[in-house]
């Protein structure tokens, strides 16, 4: 039988918000990869510089149009009005992917320039920078910050979590989560996995974790010899000196696993030496997906439709299989702690059998394997202390801030560290070019610099790779150069004798700079040689300490900018600017470039008098997109920190007026707060030298001083915190409504969603009221409906949204018609206790989610919730029927059920369609049922459509070409959505011998058009591809023709000649026609005889029935009668009790007369 195969088709992305702006493209100019930022002023210069000479023959600028967006960066040029399009003309100058934007600039000086730096060829590691200019320059930042955010998006989306990946090389494998352990190291004992599941048995059971410390800690000295170790590996190409999780979703994340395992435990734990061995919940639906992809590894938990775990396999360093217990795994990962740190916690999990782990460890052996060799052929290119770029790029960092002349002594400087004929060659080169000014020579000096070490950069060895060559020579020729390896070291040793000492004499120099600097300004400090002697020792190697801490101000500063490296992998960022400066050294201002032209220093604030000891504040420059110029200094230089001494300056009182405190209220928002930034804002107001947290401010308001706040009393404190808590209960009540609002709406959506088909014939709205009628009447599920009736209904139509909930009314009334269930029926398990066990045909069902319905928006998500569910259903009849287990075709039928009802309700309906209707037959490995059914369609084609039949038959068509797919998908692979709908009212209303009826219908209406093919193939290509595209008047009158025809007779006849014809091939010896019509008679005369025996059994079963139900009606009518005289009974009590009451009182006043002669007599009544 032909296998059926589907295949998936790839949804198309929603259409993405694509931004264009008009600009005016001055020109583009390759560079190396390595181009830094401190460099990028100087390309940007030359580019202007060559766009103003091209001027004179063709204009150098032309106008373009920029459209940004996450899936690309496209530049075009813009016609003019005049003009018309031209394909020619308008095709696109440059196209990129946004995240090859690695860097961008902002011309301060002239806001209307910004530059942008694309990564052109990795293999020859070049880049092109282009230069635009706006028409209106407010309109730069936003430009800038949409390339930022389009890079940002496009970057999230390579690392989508994968229930939105389309990632072919993911597998997904079922587990079980048994829990995870905190570990002392990333690398484990072979034994490991068996000792967490012995420390999850003995903590479930109440034994301390202290037991198994041995099997958690690294191990010892004198462990590290080799051990025998079971598919136990790690991998050193993937391992990452820092913990960095890049683009993780925290919506995504699901913490019903791990919520009772709380982050400030382990890292107390750990502080303290001990282990913490951690079992997940029993009671919980402990099995996930585990899905292994080309980076990372995710846990899927297909009952909360959510990723409970997401690891990059850089934060991976073991993973190991069990010894005694072969059929569980896990690994060593990392995992951030409060503090900023990070611990190692190991995940353990259990497979169905050995042959699962196996396949999974390979897996991800394979997986590491492949994930390393590519991040090698990613890698960033190399910098080191001998790169000609890296000199380049110390030049501009010195010369950034100068002015044009100290800019040209710095570049002679440089230039006598060259030979003397490339000298010469710069020399001659400038001299030609005529440079009008010293700024113009700067730059063209600059740009034959950047070409000669370019140039230099090509054929650079790195002293890393030199000493890694030299060690493989030394291997292979032996002790051949010796001399050579020393005279390395030697020139290592002199290049690193002559930094020092350079940065010896720059930083006396710049301390003399410094001390003649505060002789000259007594009264405060010169802003300019402070930032210059700050800035002095940029080439020198900071400590670690300082490495770290620079790199998170520069990653602070980036924030605000938008002149920042957009690179997403901090080791480029590393490689490509080696000599950031340490926030102990400051940052200088930029050089006499494309907006850094010097400007004359403001002179800078004088300080309190009597403040001798006041310091001085680092300045910080800030990189922003703002059209404001940063090197024009009067802010910054205005807004120094004085911290005053209190030991022996006096305290000295300050005032403001009335509407600087009305300012500095609205604009200080954290009063409590003396942080450095605090009144930075305010240099506006006056020459105001910042407040000490020690001195005491004076406030005056417009009528007087403004009085101190008083501090609250234990009263007021205690209002407050109860104010705050109903705040809290309020707002925690709010966000609990919110909640079920929005899980009503995504139940709409998602109910939208999942009906989202075309029905045959939309439902009248008076056969909406009956259904809704029916569906309305109290007890339905005890009370048998008239099936004609019913007949009707379903014949009328089925409403789309009522649709799951009519099938199940009609699997009750089925259920009430047939009380003795059939022999084979399930076992009566829990599906909540089902979802919770691994099953042995997840391959399969894995396979088969990407093929079942693959253009449904519920289902084309990639493990989204639908394939999730469906998964579930799966799997739980896959463990309930474990004959059947799972079959190719089963997904359809469960998929369709999803989509009219819930989960679990689907389960139900799937169960009642297998064992009460009897689609289970054809789901059994053997398949002989679904041979009889192929043998039933070619009888019913035979004994209705002859010359259909005779025409198949000629071409050698047999029904299982075709037919197959139609009974074990019950027509939902090939088949409008609709249709197939209605198929299932019939079958839930008739039976399994719709599918005949359907399927014989279908080929008797198309019968004139499949006479008319003459060979096999067209005739197989009609029946697959051109017949299940019907149109709606077909459809329904396939529907019509099922409700008129009953076949159910034939069937059973077409069944038994089957098993007789079976019997005949299979007894080996020839018969004569005699002895076959004996046979034939005997075999009859047995069928008969059984028959009568069944029809007498079924005649003491009909009348055992009825005289049980004439024994319920008698004890009905006797329980009626008990309950008549009770309730006499009851009344006769409550009579008689009213008589001893009177009786009582009675005998009261017998007593009390007798006690009191002088009373009256009591009255007879």
């Amino acid at each position: 039988m032909e296998p059926i195969t589907f295949t998936a088709r790839r949804q198309p992305l929603p259409s993405e918000a694509s931004v264009g702006f008009g600009l005016q493209l001055v020109g583009s100019l390759p560079v190396h990869c390595l181009t830094t930022m401190p460099m990028l002023p100087w390309v940007v210069a030359e580019v202007r510089r060559l766009s103003g000479q091209s001027s004179k023959k063709e204009p150098g600028t032309r106008p373009v149009r920029l459209c940004v967006s996450p899936s690309g960066l496209r530049c075009e040029p813009e016609p003019g009005k005049s003009q018309q399009w031209d394909p020619l003309i308008c095709s696109s100058i440059f196209e990129c992917k946004p995240q090859r934007v690695h860097k961008l600039i902002h011309n301060s000086h002239d806001p209307s320039y910004f530059a942008c730096l694309i990564k052109n060829d990795a293999a020859n590691q070049q880049s092109i920078c282009y230069v635009f200019k706006a028409d209106d320059q407010t309109k730069v930042p936003e430009i800038i910050s949409s390339i930022r955010q389009a890079g940002k998006i496009a970057r999230q989306e390579e690392f989508r979590c994968p229930s939105e990946f389309d990632d072919t090389f993911a597998k997904k494998f079922e587990v079980l989560f048994c829990g995870r352990v905190a570990v002392a190291h990333r690398k484990a004992p072979p034994a490991l996995i068996d000792e967490c599941i012995e420390g999850f048995s003995h903590v479930s059971g109440g034994f301390s974790s202290d037991h198994f410390r041995s099997a958690l800690q690294p191990p010892g000295d004198g462990e590290r010899g080799p051990r025998p170790m079971r598919k136990s590996f790690s991998q050193p190409g993937l391992r990452s000196l820092a913990f960095r999780k890049e683009f993780q979703d925290a919506g995504l994340r699901s913490s019903s696993f791990f919520s009772s395992f709380e982050e400030s435990d382990i890292e107390n734990h750990l502080i303290s030496g001990h282990n913490i061995v951690q079992p997940t919940d029993i009671e919980e639906n402990r099995t996930m997906l585990f899905t292994i992809g080309q980076s990372e590894v995710y846990l899927i938990s297909p009952d909360t439709k959510k990723i409970a775990l997401q690891k990059n396999f850089k934060e991976i360093s073991f993973c190991s299989q069990g010894i005694r217990h072969v059929d569980h795994f896990g690994f060593i990962c990392r995992e951030s702690c409060g503090g900023g740190g990070f611990h190692f916690v190991c995940y353990v999990f259990q497979c169905a059998n050995e042959a699962l782990v196996d396949e999974i460890m390979m897996t991800l052996k394979q997986a590491f394997t492949v994930a390393a060799l590519q991040r090698t052929a990613k890698a960033p290119a190399q910098l080191c202390d001998g790169c000609p770029l890296q000199g380049l790029h110390k030049l501009c960092e010195r010369i950034e801030g100068m002015n044009s002349s100290k800019t040209k002594l710095e570049l002679q400087k440089h230039l006598t560290t060259l030979t003397n004929q490339e000298q010469a060659t710069i020399f001659e080169e400038v001299q030609k070019l005529r440079p009008r000014n010293e700024q113009r020579e700067n730059e063209l000096i600059i740009s034959f610099l950047r070409c000669l070490y370019e140039e230099k950069q090509k054929v650079h060895i790195h002293i890393g790779e030199i000493r890694q060559t030299s060690q493989i020579a030394a291997e292979n020729i032996g002790s051949e150069l010796p001399s050579s390896a020393t005279r390395f070291r030697l020139d290592m040793l002199k290049n690193k004798a002559k930094r020092s000492l350079t940065e010896s004499l720059e930083s006396i120099l710049s301390r003399g700079n410094k001390a003649r600097g505060l002789q000259e300004h007594s009264a405060g400090l010169d802003l300019d040689s402070s930032v210059s002697s700050m800035f002095s020792n940029t080439s020198k190697e900071p400590s670690g300490c300082e490495k770290e801490a620079s790199s998170v101000s520069e990653s602070c500063f980036r924030l605000l900018g938008s002149s920042d490296d957009l690179s997403s992998d901090s080791e480029s960022q590393r490689a490509e600017e080696p000599g950031l400066p340490s926030p102990q050294q400051g940052l200088r201002r930029r050089a006499n470039t494309l907006g850094h032209v010097p400007v004359d220093c403001q002179e800078p604030p004088q300080p309190a008098r009597g403040s001798p000891g006041v310091l001085q504040r680092k300045l910080v420059r800030y990189h922003s997109v703002s059209t404001e110029t940063p090197h024009e200094r009067k802010d910054f230089e205005s807004k120094a920190d004085h911290i005053s001494d209190a030991s022996r300056t006096p305290v000295k009182t300050r005032r403001h007026s009335w509407r600087q405190q009305i300012f500095l209220r609205v604009a200080t928002p954290q009063k409590a707060c003396d942080s450095p930034k605090r009144y930075e804002d305010y240099s506006e107001l006056g020459e105001l030298p910042p407040r000490s947290p020690l001195e005491p401010v004076c406030e005056d308001g417009p009528f007087g001083p403004v009085a101190e706040e008083k501090k609250r009393t234990s009263r007021e404190l205690r209002e407050l915190w109860q104010k705050a808590i109903l705040q809290q209960i309020l707002l925690l009540r709010m966000e609990k409504e919110n909640q079920k609002l929005q899980a009503s709406e995504n139940d709409l959506l998602n109910k939208r969603l999942k009906l989202d088909y075309e029905e045959i014939t939309p439902c009248l709205k008076e056969v909406t009221t009956v259904w809704e009628k029916i569906l309305s009447t109290p007890g339905r599920s005890k009370i048998k409906f008239d099936m004609e009736k019913m007949h009707s209904a379903v014949g009328q139509g089925v409403p789309r949204h009522h649709r799951g909930e009519i099938w199940k009314f009609l699997a009750e009334q089925y259920h009430l018609k047939h009380p003795f269930p059939c022999k084979q029926q399930p076992k009566d398990t829990p599906y909540k206790e089902l979802l919770k066990q691994l099953t042995s045909q997840q391959h399969a069902i894995l396979i088969d989610l990407g093929r079942t319905f693959p253009t449904h928006p519920y289902y084309s998500t990639q493990l989204g919730a639908g394939q999730l569910s469906l998964y579930n259903i799966l799997k739980a009849y896959s463990l309930l029927d474990q004959e059947v287990g799972y079959c190719q075709g089963l997904s359809f039928v469960a998929g369709i059920l999803l989509l009219h009802m819930g989960e679990e309700e689907a389960f139900n309906m799937l169960k009642f369609l297998m064992f009460d209707m009897g689609l289970r037959k054809q789901y059994r490995p053997d398949m002989i049922i679904l041979q009889i059914q192929m043998y039933q369609l070619s009888r019913l084609l035979h004994d209705y459509h002859r010359d259909l039949y005779d025409h198949l038959e000629e071409h050698e068509i047999g029904p299982s070409l075709y037919a197959a797919p139609w009974f074990l998908t019950v027509f939902a692979s090939q088949f409008p959505l609709g249709f197939v709908a209605r198929v299932f009212d019939m079958i839930f209303l008739q039976g399994s011998e719709v599918i005949f009826k359907v399927a014989l219908s279908l080929l008797g209406s198309h019968k004139p058009l499949i006479l008319q093919h003459e060979n096999l193939e067209t005739i197989v290509d009609f029946i697959k591809s051109t017949l299940p595209n019907l149109g709606l008047v077909q459809m329904e009158k396939t529907i019509s023709q099922v409700f008129e025809t009953d076949i159910s007779k034939q069937l059973q006849a077409y069944e038994v000649e089957y098993h007789v014809l079976q019997e005949e091939l299979i007894d080996p010896s020839p018969l004569s026609e005699n002895q076959r019509m004996d046979k034939l008679e005997k075999a009859n005369s047995s069928l008969r005889k059984q028959n009568l025996d069944l029809l007498e059994q079924l005649q003491v079963a009909n009348g055992r029935i009825q005289s049980l139900e004439a024994t319920v009606e008698k004890l009905l009518t006797n329980e009626s009668k008990l309950k008549q005289a009770t309730l006499a009974l009851e009344l006769e009590r409550s009579a008689l009790l009213q008589t001893v009451e009177q009786l009582q009182r009675q005998m009261a006043e017998l007593s009390s007369r007798e006690s009191d002669p002088t009373l009256p007599e009591p009255s007879v009544d």
